[in-house]
């Protein structure tokens, strides 16, 4: 089984990229090691830390930056610059995004420490329509879980050369046979749109969507008969996405940087932090716009990240 390692990585923090909430086709091995699906593929990334140098992101948030080796297994060197190179976001120059956030803001400066090493994955879009959609008024483990059964009753399985080992690995999720996914999941490619149109909600029953079944079966037959989206007002027109998941799609599947999802998370940051009315979305709209302009995607993924887990460590 071949590995690609990539040296002297700067700005990447496998836990931050892969538990922001951008993303849910993944499961935590190891410290420092992640069981990564994407479209087609899936591997194990792990990071080990060779040395670290003081640098600064911005005029008040000095920081220890970490240089790693990035080791993708399996992966060939066709394959990572074909794709991973790509998804992972490598070739952005995150110490000068940082830099440009944390001028005069104090708050975003702590986030940026907090949040070091986050990178706004390059997903597909299609993938990235249909996760947002389950997403809405569920929680992570459980939109995995449904993504995950997803692809076990839609998806094409993968010949993968991972072990069982690695595969065993993650939380436990329910198969539609009743039996645990850990270790027969993963390994599914994400159906297509066309996979998907053609069944039924008796048939997505054992996925346990809820009402959002309905929204997956439209949301595939109207890709299938129109193609896929290209704008916020083509995102809105698929049922069940209102502006926050089009805004989710727009910055995790359309490479939109300026796009500033609100959820219950940046709420918080935007009444406890900055000070907005909790209820204002056109207040924290205008805010980001003014504040973070073409970054505001990046700026959202650091906040969201500092809120969520400062949060859940009171």
């Amino acid at each position: 089984m071949s590995n690609y390692t990539v040296c002297d990585v700067k700005d990447f923090d496998l836990r931050h990229i892969f538990e922001c909430g951008q993303c849910f086709r993944n499961r935590k091995l190891a410290e420092n090691e992640y069981l990564v699906a994407a479209s087609d593929k899936i591997v194990t990334m792990r990071t080990g830390k060779i040395r670290t140098g003081k640098t600064r992101a911005g005029e008040s948030s000095g920081s220890e930056d970490a240089l790693v080796n990035l080791e993708i297994s399996p992966c060939t060197e066709e394959e990572f610059d074909g794709f991973w190179k790509k998804y992972l976001d490598l070739d952005r120059d995150y110490d000068a995004i940082k830099k440009r956030l944390c001028r005069n803001d104090e708050i975003m400066g702590d986030a940026v420490r907090y949040g070091e090493g986050i990178r706004i994955l390059g997903q597909d879009l299609w993938e990235t329509i249909i996760s947002f959609i389950i997403s809405q008024n569920n929680n992570i483990p459980r939109i995995k879980g449904c993504i995950e059964k997803l692809c076990r009753l839609a998806g094409r399985k993968l010949d993968t050369k991972l072990c069982r080992e690695d595969l065993q690995h993650g939380d436990d999720v329910r198969t539609p046979e009743g039996g645990s996914a850990d270790a027969t999941l993963l390994p599914y490619a994400f159906p297509g749109a066309e996979d998907i149109a053609g069944l039924t909600l008796d048939d997505l029953a054992c996925v346990r969507l809820g009402y959002r079944a309905k929204y997956i079966l439209s949301a595939a037959r109207t890709v299938t008969e129109k193609g896929l989206p290209e704008s916020e007002e083509e995102l809105l027109e698929l049922m069940g996405v209102g502006p926050k998941v089009a805004n989710c799609i727009l910055l995790f599947g359309m490479a939109k940087y300026e796009s500033f999802p609100i959820d219950v998370w940046l709420k918080k940051v935007m009444h406890e932090l900055y000070g907005l009315k909790q209820d204002d979305m056109e207040a924290m709209k205008r805010f980001a716009a003014e504040n973070f302009g073409e970054l505001g995607g990046f700026a959202q993924q650091y906040l969201f990240f500092y809120m969520r887990e400062k949060e859940n460590t009171r």
